[in-house]
């Protein structure tokens, strides 16, 4: 068999691996302690995070759904940062995620004083912790040792879409080891994120074909968005998951308070809290004191989600790139 022949069922392979391997134990805190001299490699991904926040304070929610985006299709394994013609970054759903350059950033200034062994897919983990930390979030540990992916396919995305119905997006999250209480913590990530309103522009005028606007949003809330969405709008404009002005970049629990009075942009986000599976827990997260705690265990068990660990992965020198495709031939004990 030729060597692309060869490269391609090893591929498959990996593919199946990927699938089939979830191995959390393998993850450890303070993985890299002692592994890199006396540098904290943590140290260092937080202070570029932190200079690029003060930057540009958005960059928390794009770090957020990147790692969301990475983690739940094909497991935490850096794939979505692949460059490619049919990588993850062109599937539709991953055509808005940004923040690329970030992780790039943490990644050369890590490899500057540690080179070769600190992963991609750690890194994402790290930066998206941080953030979350600097926008007022309860700072959480993260445990690392996860390897990068050696593959980026668009056709294997699968992400809940907007349009998911409640029991629907639970049963997606149960598929990945998350709960229905790891859902909806998980959801606090829109505390800091926007919808282009051609998401949500049906519930404005013509809500489910009723040529009038969904009776379940606050009217007050409907005029705000209303005019910021016109209704034969070309610009797709954007506007805050959470509506509270004075939270919009703050990891916290006023999106949740919006949701339960009725001031959910989505209807998905809106669903939560009047569906009987999902109402308790968006009440106590909106009134009680459970989110930022809830929030970062959710996050945890998100950077879980079927890690690749010692020999099934590799350290990438570059994040857009695999190091050598013989690595994956190698890696399966395959002569190439």
């Amino acid at each position: 068999m030729s060597k692309a022949g060869l490269v391609a069922v090893a591929l498959g392979l990996m593919m199946f691996m990927n699938f089939t391997s979830q191995c959390y134990g393998a993850l450890q805190f303070g993985f890299y302690n002692g592994k890199c001299n006396s540098t904290d490699v943590e140290d260092i991904v937080e202070g570029v995070i932190t200079g690029w926040i003060k930057k540009d304070p958005s960059i928390v929610a794009a770090l957020l759904r990147m790692q969301f985006h990475d983690c739940f299709s094909n497991g935490c394994d850096a794939s979505i940062l692949l460059d490619g013609s049919n990588s993850e970054k062109t599937a539709r759903p991953n055509l808005s995620v940004r923040g690329y350059e970030v992780i790039d950033a943490a990644k050369a200034a890590v490899e500057a004083k540690c080179p070769d062994i600190v992963s991609c897919a750690d890194i994402i983990v790290m930066a998206t912790r941080d953030a979350v930390a600097w926008s007022k979030g309860r700072r959480y540990d993260v445990q690392t040792g996860r390897r990068d992916g050696f593959e980026s396919l668009a056709e294997k995305v699968d992400l809940p879409p907007p349009t998911i119905s409640v029991s629907d997006s639970i049963k997606a999250f149960s598929k990945r080891q998350l709960d229905v209480s790891d859902m909806v913590y998980l959801l606090g990530g829109h505390s800091v994120g926007v919808a282009h309103c051609s998401l949500f522009q049906d519930r404005l005028y013509n809500y489910q074909n009723s040529g009038l606007p969904d009776r379940n949003m606050d009217p007050a809330l409907l005029a705000t968005l209303r005019a910021k969405c016109p209704q034969n709008e070309t610009i797709d404009n954007t506007a805050d998951l959470d509506q509270n002005p004075s939270s919009a970049l703050a990891v916290d629990n006023s999106f949740y308070r919006q949701i339960f009075f009725r001031r959910g942009v989505l209807k998905f986000d809106q669903d939560l809290a009047s569906d009987p599976q999902t109402q308790g827990l968006v009440t106590r997260a909106a009134f009680g004191y459970s989110f930022p705690y809830g929030f970062g265990q959710a996050m945890v068990k998100l950077g879980e989600v079927q890690v690749l660990t010692g020999s099934q992965g590799e350290i990438r020198k570059s994040c857009r790139a695999v190091n050598n495709p013989k690595n994956i031939l190698s890696a399966l004990n395959i002569n190439a």
